[in-house]
């Protein structure tokens, strides 16, 4: 199959590992971060690590947007769903994340309150013209992938006059989030940067340029094929023995320098920059996250309904949030694997499809290093 068999070819992959020990300096350590969950699984599901040098290291970063949602979200959505003609809609991995109390969207919905799986924001829609008599909010959350399809939503909501339709947007932007991360008062050390995939289809690889020159990090878009995975390590060990910091695009076949112009372009008419906003593991990060532009402010739930900031602690013992900004790996937490299970999470990194622990628990990672 056509960029799918060829990326998970054996015999290439081997040659890209003798490739990577021939390249590596044998008296330096490689701190690769990978910020997209969808790399990390990719390591794990095709035993990529296992093919590294002792010395190259992959750093989990960030994962996804459900990993780095904050719980007192979690918990405003809870009780905005609580309310009286209200119709929650939202993607399936958010119904599980654990909220205050070992509460969660799956919880409130067997409680009682009207909270619905979709698999696209159109169903949203469909179920706000469905329901005229509901007040009808899509929980968004998202990178800059899944952006454009709210402000599509949004855009078609307004043009129909469709009242009852609303958007508790949590839309936030990776760029700031590795900012952050290297900002931190006790940064993690990190050499390089695995650039997200399917960000940077909507954003293109501009927006690393300026942070990879500040912070003399290389970055390489790397697809999630196992092959993409290698060959943008060999490419990012390569930057780290030449001394050089430069943005290189491994993902050619999906990422352009600029982006999706379109889709950025729709972003910008619908939405605007967030003076701050909460990351799970990472805190209050500046200009991180988008909110509605007063042009779009009827169709804002945070608006149109009662909702104040929720401060929420995250599970006790649970090392997410430190996993997540990269300071642990899965194996350091005590809960993982025995209290913290797939059945019965104590963290988004479990329940997320694209999260470190779930990786380590479905490839069979528990008690090794990675």
């Amino acid at each position: 199959m056509k960029y799918i068999d060829e990326f998970r070819q054996q015999d290439l992959a081997q040659q890209l590992s003798n490739a990577i020990a021939q390249t590596v300096d044998p008296d330096r350590h490689y701190r690769l971060m990978e910020f997209c969950g969808g790399h990390t699984h990719a390591i794990f599901r095709y035993g990529v690590q296992d093919l590294m040098p002792d010395n190259v290291e992959f750093i989990h970063g960030p994962g996804c947007p459900v990993c780095v949602l904050p719980t007192g979200r979690i918990d405003n959505a809870i009780q905005l769903a609580g309310q009286q003609d209200v119709i929650l809609c939202t993607y399936a991995d958010l119904m599980r994340v654990p909220a205050t109390d070992r509460n969660s969207l799956l919880k409130a919905k067997a409680g009682g309150s009207d909270i619905r799986m979709v698999y696209s924001t159109q169903d949203v829609l469909k179920i706000a013209r469905e329901n005229p008599d509901k007040q009808v909010v899509f929980f968004a959350i998202g990178f800059e992938t899944t952006t454009p399809p709210t402000a599509v939503a949004i855009k078609q909501a307004q043009a129909e006059g469709l009242a009852n339709f609303s958007v508790f947007c949590n839309h936030v932007l990776t760029p700031a989030a590795m900012q952050a991360i290297l900002d931190a008062p006790q940064p993690v050390a990190i050499d390089a940067f695995l650039g997200p995939s399917h960000v940077s289809t909507v954003i293109g690889s501009r927006p690393y340029e300026t942070f990879a020159e500040h912070y003399a990090k290389p970055i390489v878009i790397a697809g999630f094929e196992p092959l993409d995975v290698m060959q943008s390590a060999l490419m990012l060990i390569r930057q780290l023995n030449e001394g050089r910091h430069e943005v290189e695009n491994e993902y050619r076949r999906a990422v352009t320098r600029d982006g999706n112009l379109k889709a950025q372009a729709l972003v910008q008419e619908v939405f605007e920059l967030r003076p701050q906003f909460e990351w799970r593991g990472l805190g209050l990060i500046p200009d991180s996250a988008l909110k509605l532009k007063t042009d779009y402010a009827d169709f804002d739930a945070e608006q149109r309904f009662d909702m104040p900031a929720i401060q929420a602690s995250d599970v006790k013992g649970c090392e997410c949030p430190a996993i997540l900004r990269g300071a642990k790996k899965p194996q350091d937490c005590k809960l993982l694997g025995t209290v913290c299970t797939p059945e019965n999470p104590m963290g988004s990194c479990m329940v997320s499809s694209e999260g470190a622990c779930a990786a380590y628990w479905s490839y069979g990672r528990l008690g090794k290093i990675a």
